[in-house]
């Protein structure tokens, strides 16, 4: 199975693409979709929505795993981040791509065991995870595959159970 994990965005969406094998989990790819802060809003998810759609035709995943928005106190921030995941749901929605969705908790949580568990933790994980020599950078792309990786765990149960 290949799972694309979305860190949604405005200014930089995450993205990591892992390909769950026998006996491993496999990083295909991962990095970041920047936007310019000199581009209008419409121009920013625009060029989201080209890099997304860029990243499905490329490697065609099976599933599209997404941090869900959390509550925060800054609502034009929250405000531009939901734009972004809408983008991000349009595009797997347009390309028929199975979608999940996680809380930051239940990423959290997946990866380190610890609901509550902080962004250093939470990368220290992935490395390990991914038997990585270094932590992946940026932090978006790193938290990209932490959701990557809580769809894999969280698939690999509902299908036990």
């Amino acid at each position: 199975m290949l799972t694309l994990g979305i860190d949604p965005g405005s200014a930089i969406t995450g993205f990591g693409l892992l390909e769950e094998t026998a006996s491993s989990l496999k990083i295909i790819d991962y990095g970041c979709i920047k936007t310019s802060p000199k581009y209008t809003a419409h121009e920013r998810l625009h060029k989201l929505h080209e890099g997304i759609k860029k990243l499905i035709k490329e490697y065609a995943p099976d599933v599209m795993a997404v941090e869900k928005l959390f509550f925060c106190n800054n609502a034009k921030t929250a405000v531009a981040v939901g734009q972004a995941r809408g983008v991000i749901l349009l595009s797997a929605g347009q390309e028929k791509i199975k979608l999940a969705e996680y809380t930051p908790l239940e990423v959290k949580l997946a990866v380190t065991g610890y609901g509550k568990a902080d962004k250093r933790q939470v990368q220290h994980m992935v490395k390990a995870l991914l038997g990585l020599a270094e932590i992946p950078k940026p932090d978006d792309a790193a938290d990209a595959l932490a959701i990557a990786i809580c769809h894999i765990n969280s698939y690999k149960l509902k299908e036990k159970s």
